[in-house]
């Protein structure tokens, strides 16, 4: 849906004497620090669920922690969308047009996009409990999340 959306916007933009309506470049340091972020928080929840439990583990860090991965993730599905339908339109409006830097600027910003998703999918992953051993009614792959 994202990827429609941007289509039609780069396309009504464009038709009219618009630039592309992509994020500047600036954008992709936004999305490292959102990654970092959601890495180091990730890497907490992490390290207890594989062993290293000194102390517990804050229940709302964990939860939040999870929605934030979430977030990352579906953040990167709508940025991945929105700079790809821009450049599937602009790679139509390459013969005409004197400067590609809105084609290289959606495909860095794609790239970016990808990034974020794989991320969230990441430490999404890390956030689900380990299996009970006591009842061991639940495998790895059916754990529930933090």
């Amino acid at each position: 849906m994202a990827g429609l959306l941007g289509w039609l916007a780069n396309w009504l933009a464009t038709r009219n004497g618009y630039g592309a309506p992509t994020l500047p470049l600036t954008s992709l340091v936004t999305t490292a620090v959102i990654i970092a972020i959601t890495l180091v928080f990730g890497g907490r929840v992490l390290r207890w669920n594989n062993g290293s439990r000194d102390r517990p583990l804050d229940p709302i860090l964990a939860a939040r922690t999870l929605v934030l991965a979430q977030a990352c993730a579906y953040a990167g599905a709508v940025s991945l969308g929105w700079h790809a339908g821009i450049f599937v339109d602009q790679l139509a409006l390459l013969a005409v047009r004197s400067t590609t830097a809105p084609l290289w600027g959606s495909i860095a910003l794609m790239v970016g996009g990808m990034v974020m998703i794989m991320v969230g999918l990441v430490v999404e992953n890390f956030c689900r409990l380990p299996p009970d051993d006591d009842t061991g009614a639940m495998s790895r792959d059916e754990g529930e999340y933090a």
